[in-house]
């Protein structure tokens, strides 16, 4: 009985390897349009606006209406009816197109419609390593969290129940002001991420001159958050708010909650 086991041991780790490096693809809706008021007006925008994916995996765009094309900041794609260098053609068309690249190096890629990059519509794909694992996110990761070579803003950060995560950023704007801007996500089981569209809270003012009703929480952006041990991670940010730019931060923990172990 022993035997057997440790003949189909080996089987058992190889068949666990070959899922795990498995590459997927991840499709992108680009444009379109949508109805209010018995008018329909163009969606300027990607669909999602921003991708967790690994080396090896591909990200699929495809064109949903309207004259679009996908082109990375940083220059190493410009797509459309097929990709430029690869035998297609990036320039933004108005068909119904669709053109798939594969991502063969770890880092944050920005992305851009050539014609309306300037009206919001970009979009992110944080790329993982191909050795980078991310860990489970549990509620021992409830506790504040900051960059140790940039300490004097941090994040706070709570898991709650049915897989949402919660995270404020209390940091400053652009221009030295302070500001804080957060929400309650999602945590996708399968890639052990949590997501989040934050919003920036304004318009408060200190007691007894609070009024209720001049604070708002106007869209901030994306933060996409992953932990590789139990004190280590790093936020990804994509923001729509002018100066914020798109990018990432390390982050360590600095305090842990009483009674909740993270494995």
């Amino acid at each position: 009985m022993h035997l057997h086991l440790r003949n189909i041991a080996p089987a058992l780790v190889l068949l666990l390897a070959c899922t795990k490096v498995h590459a997927e693809d991840h499709r992108v809706t680009v444009g379109g349009t949508y109805d209010s008021g018995g008018y329909t007006y163009p969606q300027l925008n990607f669909s999602p606006r921003t991708i967790s994916a690994n080396v090896g995996d591909t990200v699929t765009f495809v064109n949903s209406g309207g004259t679009h094309n996908v082109a990375a900041d940083d220059g190493s794609f410009r797509c459309a009816n097929g990709c430029d260098g690869s035998g297609g053609n990036g320039n933004p068309s108005g068909s119904n197109w669709s053109s798939t690249i594969t991502l063969t190096a770890a880092g944050t890629i920005g992305f851009h419609c050539e014609v309306h990059g300037s009206m919001g519509m970009t979009g992110t794909i944080n790329v993982a390593g191909a050795g980078t694992t991310n860990v489970p996110i549990t509620p021992g990761f409830t506790g504040a969290w900051y960059d140790p070579a940039q300490s004097g803003h941090g994040i706070l950060i709570e898991v709650l129940a049915d897989n949402r995560f919660l995270a404020w950023w209390f940091t400053f704007t652009p221009d030295g002001q302070q500001a804080w801007f957060g929400n309650v996500g999602t945590i996708d089981p399968a890639t052990n991420t949590g997501t989040i569209d934050a919003l920036q809270t304004q318009g408060g003012r200190w007691i007894p001159n609070f009024d209720p009703t001049n604070v708002t929480q106007p869209p901030w952006g994306t933060l996409t958050f992953s932990f590789t041990d139990c004190d280590h991670g790093r936020v990804d940010f994509d923001s729509s708010v002018a100066g914020y730019g798109t990018g990432h931060m390390d982050i360590s923990r600095l305090t842990h909650i009483g009674g909740l172990a993270c494995p």
